[in-house]
């Protein structure tokens, strides 16, 4: 199965924080799932870092694509017709986060690890 992490799931699967369910955790160690990470959430975490909001894992902004070689995920670039379905989704949602996750999971046909009830609005299919 191939699957994209949200950006909490990524951050709490790198610190090991217990948010993230055991059935995500499940999924995400299970060596026959391909993993992506967006760039998304390097956008995302270092907003966040720069906005205080991040706590302790603003140290994942200078190592981020270190973190996600070593967990052995594979990253994901944002293209155009990601932006273009993200910017175009008819939703009130503002999070521009969210809306190109969305976006990602949906034209990449990829379940989003997430715990986030917002990405029902998009239809998304997640694992939580």
């Amino acid at each position: 199965m191939r699957l994209l992490l949200d950006t909490h799931a990524f951050l709490w699967w790198v610190t090991a924080d217990d948010k993230l369910s055991a059935k995500a955790r499940r999924a995400i160690a299970d060596m026959g799932n391909e993993i992506f990470v967006s760039a998304a959430s390097a956008w995302e975490i270092a907003t966040q870092n720069r906005l205080g909001r991040q706590g302790d894992a603003g140290a994942a902004v200078p190592r981020f694509a270190e973190l996600v070689a070593a967990e052995g995920f594979s990253p994901l670039a944002v293209d155009h017709r990601h932006a273009l379905l993200a910017g175009g989704y008819d939703l009130s949602h503002r999070d521009p986060f969210d809306r190109m996750l969305a976006a990602q999971s949906e034209i990449e046909r990829l379940p989003l690890v997430t715990l986030d009830p917002a990405f029902a609005l998009f239809g998304a299919r997640t694992v939580r």
